[in-house]
């Protein structure tokens, strides 16, 4: 037969999973982060014992920083390392400071040792660093350990002029900001009034983080609130969680198909085939 034969291959367009997620999914997320593990063991255990992913944030060289650690990972637990950040005011943020004075081998010498100090990190947040996380500079030094180690990094935001969370996403490092600290206040009225500010945070925007400690009354009520949240229409979800989530939603804003091409035997002979795309569906003509 003259002439060419002619073959279509219509390759499937399947419907993308992540983007399914985000759009099935009505229920506001939450994520709560308890710093300062370490140096109580009384009030570390405790938290740990909370319902639910909450997330742990551990200071380093505190003498129950490991065994903490090391308890919250085997309860299903994401950990993460509380890093101690030179401060505009106050008292000194503890042991393994990283401060503007230090040159960058000092600096990353003393984040590696901080990150070496603690089990089964996923994460690191700043442990005060008012001063320090204005510093792009020095943020541009912590990020790139961060992206050495394939951690993620949370802004506690001690500073409203933080340049940190900013610098991880240009780091293109997965990232969030704290939203609301329960327990400024330690008072449980305080506490309840600033989680209701979290919840509506995240219905209002889809998500909220949150960072509290492990105070009595803090622990306390959250033991009594975190199992009622799925009747709030509220998902606790750890750090990860939430950035799998964040993805997801960005994803969701971009066309709902995505491509998945099928291999298909084409002739031995296909250097004449032409390839030419209409809509969602790519063609093959030969």
């Amino acid at each position: 037969m003259k002439g060419l034969s002619i073959r279509w291959l219509w390759l499937l367009v399947l419907y993308n999973p992540l983007c399914a997620i985000a759009d099935s999914t009505e229920q506001a997320a939450v994520t709560i982060i308890i710093d300062d593990l370490g140096y109580n063991l009384h009030q570390g255990l405790r938290a740990v014992a909370l319902p639910g992913p909450v997330t742990f944030a551990v200071l380093p060289f505190s003498p129950h920083s490991k065994n903490l650690a090391q308890i919250a990972h085997e309860r299903g637990k994401e950990v993460m390392l509380h890093m101690p950040m030179d401060n505009d005011h106050g008292p000194s943020p503890g042991p393994g400071m990283l401060t503007a004075t230090q040159d960058h081998n000092l600096f990353q010498q003393q984040l590696e040792q901080a990150i070496q100090s603690v089990p089964h990190l996923q994460g690191i947040n700043n442990h005060m660093g008012s001063s320090l996380t204005q510093n792009a500079r020095r943020m541009r030094w912590v990020m790139e350990s961060i992206k050495d180690h394939s951690l993620y990094f949370i802004d506690s935001r001690t500073s409203p002029l933080s340049v940190a969370g900013a610098t991880a996403r240009l780091q293109q490092i997965p990232s969030l900001d704290r939203d609301v600290f329960l327990d400024h206040d330690p008072a449980p009225a305080a506490i309840d009034k600033q989680f209701k500010r979290l919840i509506s945070l995240a219905k209002k925007q889809g998500s909220a983080v949150a960072i509290g400690h492990p105070y009595p009354s803090t622990l306390g009520y959250l033991e009594n609130v975190i199992p009622k949240l799925d009747a709030m229409g509220i998902r606790l979800v750890s750090p990860s969680g939430m950035l799998m989530l964040n993805q997801a939603k960005t994803r969701s804003t971009k066309p709902k198909f995505d491509k998945l091409f099928v291999t298909a035997s084409l002739p031995a002979n296909h250097s004449h085939c032409a390839i030419t795309e209409q809509l969602a569906q790519r063609i093959v003509t030969c």
